[in-house]
């Protein structure tokens, strides 16, 4: 199976930054798509941002935020400017073709906390 381990979340004040990481592991013989996801408490797992050749933002982290991906199969994302909206789970999504298989599957880590005071 695939194993997706995030780090990097913690808590900061209004204002400042963080990087999050989410290295990828297991029987993977391509990645197709990688993306980060958030959930605050009490409200529904919405999309953040994600790199699948090229990258895309949700609205309201457009011009903070920047993905990134390493040839280790390293997910990144770098957060500036954090709001207290911004306070979440952070997850991490890939979509993985398997190796020795031909269908892709989705994996989820489990999630690293954000936690941004005002």
């Amino acid at each position: 199976q695939v194993q997706l381990v995030e780090s990097g979340g913690g808590l900061v004040q209004s204002g400042g930054s963080l990087r999050l990481s989410c290295a990828a592991s297991g029987n993977i013989f391509s990645i197709n798509a990688m993306g980060w996801y958030r959930q605050a408490p009490g409200k529904e797992r919405e999309l953040v941002a994600t790199s699948a050749g090229t990258t895309t933002y949700a609205d309201f982290v457009k011009g903070r935020f920047t993905i990134s991906r390493d040839n280790a199969n390293t997910l990144y994302l770098q957060m500036n400017n954090l709001k207290p909206e911004d306070t979440a789970v952070y997850y991490c999504n890939a979509n993985v073709r398997i190796a020795y298989m031909s269908n892709n599957k989705n994996y989820w880590g489990q999630g690293t906390q954000v936690t941004v005071s005002s």
